[in-house]
């Protein structure tokens, strides 16, 4: 199965084309909340964007033994966070259909799964 990128540049490309607002502002606006996102899971907020899915830092525990994947190597390693998502229920509706036997043939990109207007 060949896997597809949708890139920033295909969002910022998509969003031009359905709004005309120029691809420089849209680059600037994706990049500043983009940066809030970030921000705001650095901050220990929970990011829930309605529609589409929450985004929350949970705390990993430390492990006396974990093991490089690339080296086999036993480390030890300490608490860490991670960032952990839940997709929404609209999210979760448009993509419930998807199989191995639709792969070869996707839909539009950027698709519509539930947009509103």
């Amino acid at each position: 199965m060949t896997e597809k990128k949708f890139t920033k540049a295909d969002a910022v490309n998509a969003l031009y084309h359905k709004t005309g607002i120029s691809k420089k502002e849209i680059g600037t606006v994706l990049d500043v909340f983009m940066g809030e996102l970030k921000s705001a899971l650095a901050n220990r907020c929970v990011v829930e964007l309605r529609g589409f899915g929450t985004f929350e830092v949970k705390v990993r525990k430390a492990r006396a033994k974990a093991r490089n994947p690339r080296t086999g190597e036993i480390v030890s390693v300490s608490p860490h966070g991670i960032v952990s998502f839940r997709a929404g229920r609209e999210l979760k509706q448009g993509v419930w259909s998807i199989n191995d036997d639709a792969a070869g043939n996707p839909g539009p990109a950027g698709g519509d799964l539930g947009e509103r207007t």
